[in-house]
């Protein structure tokens, strides 16, 4: 159990830093786990919704090569995004049972601080990125997003613990984790920031603010947001210019036909949705996405017509596009059950909470829970602290059932 737990923590450590070095530490976790499952429990729990969801999404990628006419070689690669939701169960289960979950959350923190404060040397001296010589400014290893994605969650976070240690009068707990958070947003404020970011970040805060604050608290800080927001803006040109890309993109657009980040994204929708109403019960097939916008394509490919790609960058138009209806059935299907399942008070249920909203607002703008990286940020995450939740709510019956055993004859 001990050294399972150990291989977590080194998963979620090396996640900001790696994605070779995350599947193999996660088969050595699963290797470490399979001794310690009892199978006859095991197998109940995986009546559960929380781990059956991702099961039959990945059931169904799977049957989807059956009536995908892509090459195999296509099916393949387009499976195996899928497969690390395989992995949910297997967390839930383990970490019902460890206590050691908090070990893993908190080395994906330290991990983080260790990336941001990287991120600001390679910014001063960028010959030391690993990236290559054209890398984004800041960027020591992976990219931006992923990057941008990573300090997000964690700075909003961290918004839980420092309200409750405020409110126990332990105010320079509150104070190191206000500098952290602090640390976070100014490296995406004044280094770079992802555009996803910026549109998914104010919504979790939102949310903190009305399930945690008081509605004049609330308008405070509403007011400071937007105060520190335009000082914020104006201090920073990296923010600026990032933020002047909307319309910039947006108009080059319109009026060229270029293919800008924006106008791709339109561009891919608009066929993709073209794509599920042809087939809007059971898609194309796993892995037709490609094929399908290369039979669409039309023009140059420095237009946004002519543009192929195996990703529409919407989640739901991934799943739409390959698996009809039935996926996106199944896709929100399991968002909403790991969504309630957090829905309680505590600070496990607020990182679940915030896992499982970033990777739904994120997945608006690009196919996150496919990604690799935010795949297993998510995957990491909601097992996690779902298996935490059902730790406590498990010894909650256990008490409850000593408390009040049942009356003998």
């Amino acid at each position: 159990m001990k050294t399972a737990d150990v291989f977590a923590v080194l998963i979620a450590f090396s996640l900001p830093w790696s994605t070779s070095l995350v599947g193999i530490l996660a088969v050595v976790w699963l290797a470490t786990l399979a001794p310690t499952l009892d199978f006859r429990v095991f197998l109940q729990s995986l009546k559960r919704p929380i781990s059956a969801l991702p099961i039959a999404l990945f059931a169904l990628a799977l049957a989807g090569t059956l009536w995908s006419e892509a090459s195999w070689g296509a099916r393949s690669y387009a499976l195996n995004p899928a497969i690390k939701l395989l992995a949910l169960p297997f967390l839930f289960y383990h970490f019902e049972r460890s206590a050691r979950g908090m070990w893993v959350f908190t080395a994906f923190l330290v991990s983080c601080v260790l990336l941001m404060l990287m991120s600001w040397v390679v910014l001063m001296y960028p010959g030391l990125t690993l990236k290559d010589a054209d890398a984004e400014r800041g960027i020591f290893v992976k990219n931006y997003i992923d990057q941008s994605q990573e300090f997000a969650l964690c700075a909003v976070v961290l918004a839980y613990p420092v309200i409750r240690l405020l409110r126990d009068r332990r105010v320079w707990q509150a104070v190191l984790l206000v500098a952290i958070a602090s640390s976070l947003v100014a490296n995406m404020v004044f280094v770079i920031v992802s555009r996803t970011a910026l549109v998914t970040m104010p919504i979790m805060l939102a949310v903190f603010a009305l399930m945690h604050l008081t509605w004049r608290t609330n308008l405070m800080l509403l007011v400071a947001a937007i105060v520190l927001g335009a000082l914020a803006w104006m201090a920073s040109p990296q923010l600026q210019a990032t933020t002047e890309k909307f319309t910039q993109e947006y108009r080059s657009y319109k009026q060229t036909n270029r293919a800008t980040s924006i106008g791709l994204r339109l561009e891919f929708w608009e066929k993709s949705l073209r794509f599920f109403a042809e087939a809007p019960i059971m898609g194309h097939g796993t892995g037709s996405t490609r094929g399908l916008f290369e039979a669409a394509a039309t023009g140059p490919a420095v237009l946004a017509q002519g543009q192929v790609i195996g990703n529409p960058h919407n989640q739901t138009l991934n799943v739409a596009v390959q698996w009809g209806s039935i996926g996106v059935v199944i896709l929100y299907a399991m968002w909403l059950a790991h969504l309630l399942l957090f829905r309680g008070e505590g600070l496990v249920a607020w990182i679940g909470l915030m896992v499982v909203l970033q990777n739904f607002f994120s997945s608006l703008f690009n196919s996150h829970l496919f990604d690799f990286h935010e795949g297993w940020m998510y995957v990491l995450g909601v097992g996690v602290a779902g298996g935490m939740i059902l730790r406590a709510r498990d010894k909650r019956a256990g008490e409850d059932g000593s408390a009040n055993p049942a009356p003998t004859g």
